[in-house]
């Protein structure tokens, strides 16, 4: 039933479009993929997902962050995973297709938003994720201690991202939830002067030992507003692999660590609850 429904609507390429919590949703079908769909929130990309390819991320962000979880463990191995923000699930899929029989925890506030995706895109049934909703750090806070290989950050409301998650003591919640050598990695946003961007370098190296930023060279060069990734962990990081997947995207990525890492932050202080302020609005042609 799901399926022919699905297939009405893309032989009159019918958007799906309902109010939720953060806004106005729509899911927009691909003219390109069969089983395909875009997620937006009052015009703004969010998320990708092709049903039938769940391995397929088409958002380059989405695409570096997908390096991350193929390198956070042995190819294949089952991981323990934390989603903050879930949009359509991009990810959680990606790494149930990739690491089968991965247990994933997806923490998403927009109740409404949630329903909607598992209504029109619904997950495998074999698929061990569960999705709860809750704002992203009381989520957090409910994962038990050391319980995690792998905490993926992309939240955004309003296209920003909150204050209450860029700051160190959000960064004490993912350590602690974090297993010992587990992996956090981070969708960042932002544009000239970067000022967000280094002061949440600075906050990530309060906390984490190792560190690493991917993003396209214009954005770290303050040319336009885009999303860096950023990956941290107590231990070293796959950093020559990391560097080789991203410069071979189709849109390439540089890789940032290291002393260039702590001079791009240019004095930046750390982040804290009482400093915290909301990533910045992206300006309008970000999404024309």
């Amino acid at each position: 039933m799901g399926r022919s429904r699905d297939n009405r609507r893309r032989a009159v390429a019918e958007a799906v479009v309902e109010a939720v919590e953060g806004g106005l949703a729509e899911l927009i079908p691909d003219p390109d993929r069969a089983r395909a769909w875009s997620l937006l929130i009052d015009g703004a990309p969010q998320s990708h997902v092709d049903l039938d390819d769940p391995a397929h991320l088409s958002f380059e962000y989405q695409r570096r962050i997908g390096h991350v979880i193929d390198l956070a463990a042995p190819p294949g191995k089952p991981v323990q995973a934390v989603h903050l923000g879930g949009g359509a699930l991009t990810l959680a899929r990606y790494t149930a297709a990739t690491r089968p029989r991965s247990t994933q925890q997806v923490v998403e506030r927009d109740a409404a938003l949630v329903q909607l995706v598992r209504r029109e895109l619904p997950l495998d049934p074999g698929a061990r994720i569960r999705v709860r909703s809750a704002d992203a750090r009381e989520g957090l806070a409910k994962v038990p201690d050391g319980w995690a290989d792998l905490i993926v950050a992309d939240v955004f409301s309003g296209a920003r991202t909150p204050a209450h998650l860029t700051s160190t003591e959000f960064l004490d919640g993912v350590r602690r939830a974090l297993r010992p050598g587990g992996v956090y990695t981070a969708n960042l946003a932002d544009g000239p002067p970067l000022a967000h961007l280094r002061a949440q370098i600075a906050t990530a190296a309060a906390r984490f030992p190792e560190l690493a930023l991917i993003a396209d060279p214009a954005i770290l060069r303050g040319k336009r507003f885009g999303n860096a990734i950023l990956v941290a962990s107590d231990t070293p990081l796959p950093l020559a692999e990391l560097t080789r997947r991203a410069a071979s995207d189709p849109h390439p990525a540089r890789l940032e660590h290291g002393a260039k890492l702590m001079d791009f932050t240019g004095g930046a202080t750390p982040v804290t609850d009482t400093s915290a302020v909301a990533s910045p609005a992206p300006p309008p042609s970000v999404f024309r």
